[in-house]
């Protein structure tokens, strides 16, 4: 009896011990998503680049380094200014963490920066986004913690008064909490932000520009870019995809002031994550609003190769002050989503086409220059200044100039450039440019006019193109006209 009653007690402990460890076990694994475990340090990246996707299925202690750094940076060509950066460029770095992650933030102030400076992140809990906690004078580190509760795509900026001064002078970026359940997996992310600079000279004044507070204050910048810089995603610098892939643009608004219509020419946005937040509460959208301080996420699939041009639809920002980009497509093409231009011929049944055949009969009944110069002079005004300006000066990194251009000493290139197009790097006064120019659908009085009206206007010669200069390049290429 002794026997059988201690037999059956070591079967009760087992029975116990083995529902402790089953009870044990399933306690561990629902709590597993919410544990930190072991730590890392995270990865910064400069736009346009961002951080792999988190894999990792569990929170864990992420240290970030970032650094305050006060540096000279070129805005355009021969235009300096500057700048206060988080991680030595404008905009800030990337920063990537996962959904409950616990963040160990130290942010460092070089030695030899001027003033101090903090951080808000838009990410964090707490009072000042961490600005407090953050304020760091020069040659100095301060660090602080927090959990990042909330999925989605903030903004950072310094919060140092006078805050408006620090975001103007770049101090911004962009911090993403990719959600516990990660967004679906697409072939290539990239970050984008714009912001503005307000600089005591006009767009293209070069030298070391400062920062005007008239400008700020009434909210008429001289610049608004694109990560940092006129021409800063243009040429080499373009973003890339094949077709077939899915993109994801990160995009974010430093402002300091102004509102995004951010667009993406010849591409529809599949889906939009407005305002940063994790539910694409929007499909099939041309233009999405990114306001100051705020983000947008956009995802679409490139189906067709070729350049879609990044721009704040707000155009004027766009062609006269920088906002600006490109995305580069290499695939096969795809002629039943868009099949490129067909067929080109003339059409003269607008209002347009009767002022210029007013200004041709001028033209034809006189050959003088003077008339030519004028019907030159409206085509130019209609078709090449919101690119080339109507000063002839070009945007720089962007659209070259037509004033004191070396470019147009050969006339029978120009001529071809305007009849034919042009695609792919060209050099303009010792400058690469690496855009389109589209050709132009004018007959060769047009082409000869418009021509001839560059020459005379723009300081490179007082030469004038006749219609025959025309037709002998066109003859040449096989497309009389």
């Amino acid at each position: 009896m002794k026997k059988f009653i201690n037999q059956f007690t070591s079967f009760l402990i087992l029975l116990f011990s083995i529902s402790t460890l089953l009870m044990t076990g399933l306690g561990c694994s629902e709590k597993k998503s919410d544990r930190i475990i072991g730590s890392e340090q995270a990865k910064l990246t400069k736009a346009p680049f961002v951080p792999e996707p988190i894999t990792r299925d569990y929170p864990t202690k992420v240290i970030i380094d970032l650094e305050v750094l006060e540096l000279e940076k070129e805005l355009t060509t021969g235009v300096k200014y500057m700048v206060w950066t988080f991680g030595g460029d404008v905009p800030g770095s990337f920063i990537r963490v996962r959904e409950g992650d616990f963040v160990e933030f130290r942010l460092h102030n070089h030695s030899s920066s001027k003033l101090p400076h903090n951080i808000d992140l838009h990410a964090v809990t707490g009072p000042g986004g961490g600005a407090e906690a953050s304020f760091t004078a020069p040659g100095h580190t301060s660090v602080f913690s927090f959990t990042a509760l909330n999925a989605g795509l903030y903004v950072y900026h310094c919060a140092t008064a006078p805050v408006g001064l620090h975001i103007a002078n770049g101090m911004y970026g962009l911090i993403y909490v990719q959600p516990k359940e990660a967004l679906p997996t697409v072939d290539k992310e990239y970050y984008i932000m714009q912001s503005e600079f307000y600089t005591v000279g006009n767009y293209g004044e070069t030298g070391l520009q400062s920062f005007s507070m008239e400008k700020a204050l009434t909210e008429t910048p001289d610049y608004v870019v694109f990560n940092g810089s006129v021409g800063s995603l243009v040429g080499d610098k373009a973003i890339q995809a094949k077709t077939g892939e899915r993109i994801r643009l990160f995009v974010g608004n430093g402002g300091p002031n102004l509102i995004s219509s951010f667009h993406v020419i010849g591409e529809i946005f599949d889906l939009v994550y407005s305002e940063g937040g994790t539910n694409a509460l929007q499909k099939n959208v041309q233009t999405t609003v990114v306001p100051a301080g705020g983000s947008s996420i956009v995802e679409f699939k490139v189906d067709v190769p070729g350049k879609f041009i990044l721009v704040d639809h707000s155009i004027f920002r766009a062609f006269n002050k920088g906002a600006l980009g490109m995305l580069e497509v290499e695939g096969e093409k795809n002629l039943k989503t868009y099949s490129g231009k067909i067929k080109e011929s003339i059409y003269l049944g607008t209002a347009f086409s009767n002022d210029l055949n007013k200004n041709k009969t001028a033209a034809e009944s006189s050959d003088s220059k003077p008339d030519f110069m004028r019907l030159g002079q409206s085509i130019y005004n209609e078709s090449c200044a919101a690119c080339h300006q109507v000063d002839g000066k070009g945007l720089p990194n962007v659209f070259p100039p037509l004033l004191n251009s070396d470019y147009l000493k050969n006339k029978e290139a120009a001529i071809s450039t305007i009849i034919s197009g042009k695609t792919g790097p060209i050099t303009v006064n010792g400058k690469t440019y690496n855009g389109v120019m589209p050709p132009q659908n004018l007959n060769n009085q047009q082409a000869a006019a418009v021509l001839t009206y560059v020459y005379n206007k723009f300081n490179n010669s007082k030469m004038k193109v006749t219609e025959k200069d025309v037709e002998k390049v066109r003859n040449s290429k096989g497309s009389g006209k």
